[in-house]
């Protein structure tokens, strides 16, 4: 057993517990705080409330075999707490409550807290400023106005005074465009704490934000936090759920970081990805239990204009001791990755009931940047996932996805704008219950997929598999019991992989120039 702490602030720190389990611990653990008894905890990663400040604590662990590990820490020092009560929100459920709120957080003096006590606290919008120390405590609920009139809108690219430079303020779906504010925005910001037992809920439903989704009125749906050219902020065990978008959205921001939170809205929600870091660097996404409509975590860097003008890739992306389910997939590259994808790192993991596990999705014409590279699956265990490994150059999003420039199989001229998978490594990978097929790799044949490894990894077909498309590409028809299908792949490379209860050929290979087989 290791004891460790995560993060640390005045009133709450975030532990992790690693006894060998994933998102969940191997066996439950009682926590001792200056040995006084807080809880029995049984998820590796952990937040602890009500602490105080400038305070010296002992944490001890203990588990049911008698083992405990200790660690000391000191929470840092805060200076005062403005509680938005005290600033007229009513907190009622009723009272339109944005306007005292966001008193509290412009109010808000350094090393500071702005505190929402429990009730209903009915908001439209809040923009966040640097320093900001935000609890959302126990029984508090932010629910979002759904309303698009009096919701500001942020312009996509405003152009700079001497016409040389933009500054990017909304974003949809890889290019500036107009949006609305989000519940929670920040812009140019830094060094924000944003935690508690309290819940961020966009009140989204099939009668407002979800419904005829494809129509624009006004601007685009608004994420529930949305953080650009942010640095330095941490999400620390709070709900989110129910955005009209995506939940959390870092757009060219650094050191961001999500611990031990929740991100849940209905299966059939529309574009309710749970987070999205998007041309984002040094992005930590650690004890999170996901279970949303669309992609869990799906990792961006804009369409061509993006990539090609700013060039900023999402790299160094570390997520452990999630749980992932209900979504498209679990966590997925692009399709909007035109300024590059690398240096990602998935491992001790749990995915169920999504479509796809990993799930890469690119197309001719993301630009010159658009390279996906560095991608390592390790100890992740997946069940009822409908195809578990998924890479995909022929996605067929934007309006001219059905383009034979796009879905062309045969080989095409390479361009500047063909993007590039280089290198995949999936290992210690234990798949359960799957349905349409073991993995689907279908590279382009004029730039193969680079490296595709896959080591000790068994994939287990459900008894009563039911059909499905395993990628979103034309000619690509619904399957079940289908094994592993390679396409356009320089190397591949098997090593002790297993699959049980394919129908067929356990491996289908077109186009691989290199190829071996281990175990």
């Amino acid at each position: 057993m290791k004891l460790a702490l995560e993060w640390l602030t005045a009133r709450c720190a975030v532990v992790s517990i690693e006894d060998g389990g994933l998102h969940r611990s191997l066996q439950p653990h009682c926590l001792w705080l200056n040995e006084k008894k807080v809880a029995a905890v049984t998820h590796v990663v952990t937040p602890i409330f009500g602490l105080a400040p400038e305070t010296a604590y002992t944490l001890r662990a203990e588990d049911g075999d008698g083992r405990a590990e200790s660690l000391l820490f000191t929470t840092p020092h805060e200076f005062v707490t403005l509680n938005v009560r005290a600033f007229g929100a009513k907190g009622d459920g009723s009272a339109n409550d944005t306007a005292a709120i966001q008193a509290a957080i412009e109010a808000c003096p350094p090393e500071s807290r702005v505190w929402i006590p429990e009730g209903t606290y009915r908001v439209s919008h809040l923009f966040l400023k640097s320093g900001l120390r935000l609890e959302v405590g126990k029984g508090a609920v932010l629910a979002g106005i759904p309303n698009r009139e009096g919701l500001p809108i942020l312009p996509g690219a405003i152009t700079s005074t001497d016409e040389r430079a933009e500054y990017l303020l909304g974003t949809w779906e890889g290019n500036p465009l107009p949006m609305f504010a989000s519940l929670l925005t920040g812009i140019h910001i830094e060094n924000v704490q944003i935690y508690g037992e309290g819940v961020l809920d966009g009140m989204a439903n099939t009668e407002n934000w979800w419904k005829d989704v494809k129509s624009i009125r006004g601007a685009r749906r608004p994420r529930m936090v949305f953080l650009n050219h942010c640095a330095d902020i941490t999400l620390a065990g709070i709900t989110i759920q129910n955005s009209p978008a995506w939940h959390v959205h870092p757009w060219f921001s650094q050191r961001i970081r999500i611990l031990a939170t929740q991100i849940r809205s209905p299966k059939n929600s529309p574009n309710t990805d749970g987070v999205n870091p998007d041309s984002c660097a040094d992005v930590e996404i650690k004890g999170v239990c996901f279970s949303v409509g669309d992609d869990c975590v799906a990792l961006k860097s804009g369409k061509r204009y993006m990539g090609d003008t700013y060039a900023t890739p999402c790299e160094r992306v570390r997520i452990s001791h999630c749980e992932m389910g209900d979504g498209h997939g679990a966590v997925t590259l692009g399709s909007e990755m035109s300024g590059g994808i690398r240096d990602i790192l998935v491992e001790d993991c749990e995915f169920h009931d999504t479509d796809r596990g990993l799930r890469i999705k690119t197309r001719r014409g993301r630009g010159k940047n658009a390279v996906i590279d560095s991608v390592i699956f390790q100890r992740i265990q997946m069940r009822n996932v409908k195809t578990p490994f998924t890479a995909n150059c022929f996605y067929f999003c934007d309006p001219d996805g059905h383009a034979p420039e796009v879905q062309d199989r045969g080989t095409r001229p390479l361009e500047e704008a063909t993007p590039k998978i280089r290198s995949l490594v999936f290992e210690r990978i234990e798949c359960e219950g799957c349905h349409a097929a073991a993995a689907y790799f279908l590279g382009l044949p004029e730039r193969p997929i680079g490296s595709v490894v896959m080591r000790d990894v068994n994939i287990a077909f459900a008894q009563d598999a039911q059909a499905d498309v395993p990628v979103m590409a034309d000619g690509v028809a619904p399957c079940a019991r289908q094994g592993i299908v390679a396409v356009n792949i320089e190397f591949l490379s098997l090593q002790n992989v297993n699959v049980y209860g394919a129908e067929g050929k356990t491996l289908r290979m077109e186009n691989v120039s290199r190829y071996e087989q281990r175990g």
